[in-house]
């Protein structure tokens, strides 16, 4: 059962930077059971505090204006209006501090929870966005490579591309289950550190499969590909 307390609206904390929907706290079970799970079991409640959520994922635009340089990765077709793409977990933690330096405001990485409460959007959808990944997600090396953010049917709480386009970088550790997770939707880290970080989302590369609200997927923060991004989101209490 969710609980969701209110409609979600937007706002944005200074020209260029990116725009965020606020969403209100609530409760909802994460995770998934059965044939389709993939480190998702034991589904299990987790109740989140308020937080604000990029709209879209990171474009080459906003990583220009908060980094005062040329994105890594290929632009594509879309150019500037593209997620920026081959940006490993470290300099998405950059990319965060540098925008929490210029408004004053705390960004970070999402948590796995927030991710997928933000996804499924109070509903219990196969994908961010509806059960059709066509309408939801681009996959399944769709065009060759990643497309301008937003062209995708929205969840409903109006947020694009959670479902594929680019993998998104979460601030947790990588575990083998749900089995002593956090319940109040703050990251699960490790106190010696960690060799991979969850990823979430799937991709223009990956098949729709990997698109599932609660499927994870992890690699060394270290790591870039042309498919992995992120969304960043920020603190409100």
């Amino acid at each position: 059962m969710w609980v969701v307390n209110a409609e979600a609206s937007s706002f944005r904390d200074c020209a260029g930077c990116p725009e965020m929907v606020e969403l209100t706290a609530g409760s909802f079970q994460m995770g998934a059971a059965g044939q389709r799970a993939a480190m998702t079991e034991p589904v299990h409640s987790v109740a989140l505090p308020r937080f604000a959520i990029g709209k879209y994922e990171i474009t080459r635009k906003e990583w220009k204006a908060v980094m005062g340089g040329g994105p890594p990765g290929k632009a594509g077709a879309c150019g500037d209006a593209c997620p920026v793409t081959s940006v490993n977990w470290h300099e998405a933690q950059v990319f965060a501090e540098r925008l929490s330096a210029r408004t004053g405001k705390k960004y970070r990485l999402p948590t796995e929870a927030e991710w997928e409460y933000a996804c499924r959007a109070g509903e219990q959808r196969d994908f961010c966005g509806g059960d059709d990944p066509g309408k939801a997600a681009w996959y399944g090396n769709t065009e060759g490579g990643a497309q301008k953010v937003g062209l995708k049917q929205p969840n409903a709480w109006g947020l694009y591309d959670m479902s594929g386009n680019v993998w998104e970088w979460t601030q947790d550790c990588k575990h083998a289950d749900y089995n002593g997770a956090p319940a109040d939707g703050s990251a699960w880290v490790d106190a010696g550190g960690c060799g991979s970080r969850i990823l979430r989302g799937g991709s223009w590369l990956s098949g729709s499969q990997y698109s599932r609200a609660a499927l994870r997927f992890a690699f060394s923060p270290e790591y870039r590909s042309g498919d992995f991004g992120f969304r960043i989101v920020r603190t409100l209490d």
